[in-house]
């Protein structure tokens, strides 16, 4: 069989190693890479390249950076490519049907969750703030929706206490590529039916924004510890400490449940060498590390050491 034409898309860290892995693979050519426009970012909103650029020009690989893949311009480009094969992870816009009509294999996506539950951008993060017990990756065969096309193949992973979105998007991305790679030889050889979603289960995983972050108190502790799991490294999670002229933000990195304890809601009940514990609306929250606006993310006994915080504060 001729070394087959791939064209991947993806923008997103979690699409590397899986674009890494096809482009090691000596049965598949990839003839292009398809990711969004540099992006401002940071204080100085310097124009930055997507992770998946960034390693597609270190490979010597072909970059495509539509504004829209609807464009013209945009399917005229993919047609030049004559693929026989398209992969899709984490890019960030959904395929039109001229696009997804151009490959004879069709359109493949890497998706974070176990479909069809987390259809949508943010599936790894939903998952944490839910407090599922496992996730998993999705090899899906795509159509015209949004991650609603049929499975190929499944792969779960259970959810442990000690981890964050960070840990369990690196621990997806590794899977997502093994589990692509075992799953193409079948596929390209129609030893894979692929099987229609169930209609039951289906669950949505919106995207995050900053604004998701912040503490509200007010809620059990088992939830603000899935939160601040879940939005860990970003957007992170955060609560403010009543200060003059403004109230300064308190950026929350990594906490534990204190069932034990309870008081009003956001009052410190702990703030000495023993420890950091903040009342929720159901037992209390041990913080274990966070970071004032601007400074370094510190221990909370270090943090402690040079702050003013006492118990008896309400924070919010």
């Amino acid at each position: 069989m001729p070394t087959l034409r791939i064209v991947f898309l993806g923008t997103a860290e979690l699409a590397c190693p899986i674009l890494e892995a096809i482009a090691g693979a000596t049965d598949f050519q990839i003839v292009g890479v398809v990711t969004q426009p540099d992006r401002p970012k940071g204080r100085d909103l310097h124009l930055l390249p997507p992770p998946v650029k960034e390693l597609a020009m270190r490979l010597g690989l072909p970059v495509f950076q539509p504004d829209r893949l609807r464009s013209e311009g945009a399917v005229q480009a993919f047609a030049q490519w004559h693929p026989d094969l398209i992969l899709v992870t984490a890019y960030g816009q959904i395929l039109p049907p001229s696009v997804l009509a151009l490959p004879a294999f069709g359109c493949l996506n890497v998706h974070a969750s176990l479909l069809p539950k987390y259809r949508g951008a943010a599936p790894i993060q939903w998952a944490l703030l839910n407090d599922e017990a496992e996730t998993g990756v999705t090899i899906m065969k795509m159509d015209e929706g949004l991650d609603t096309g049929p499975i190929l193949s499944q792969q779960a992973t259970p959810i442990s206490p000690a981890d964050d979105a960070q840990t369990l998007h690196d621990r997806l991305a590794q899977f997502g590529a093994r589990l692509l790679l075992s799953t193409l030889p079948d596929y390209l050889a129609g030893k894979i039916a692929a099987r229609p979603q169930p209609a039951e289960g289906v669950t949505h995983a919106p995207k995050i924004h900053k604004e998701n972050g912040r503490l509200d108190w007010r809620l059990p502790a088992r939830v603000l510890w899935n939160q601040v799991r879940a939005l860990t490294p970003w957007p992170g999670a955060f609560t403010y400490q009543a200060a003059q002229p403004q109230p300064q933000l308190l950026k929350i990195w990594q906490t534990e449940i204190a069932e034990s304890l309870s008081g009003a809601p956001g009052e410190v009940l702990r703030a000495d060498s023993g420890g950091l514990i903040v009342a929720c609306g159901r037992n209390a929250l041990r913080i274990l590390e966070l970071q004032r606006e601007g400074k370094r993310r510190l221990n909370a006994r270090t943090f402690l050491a040079g702050s003013d915080l006492q118990p008896g504060q309400i924070l919010g």
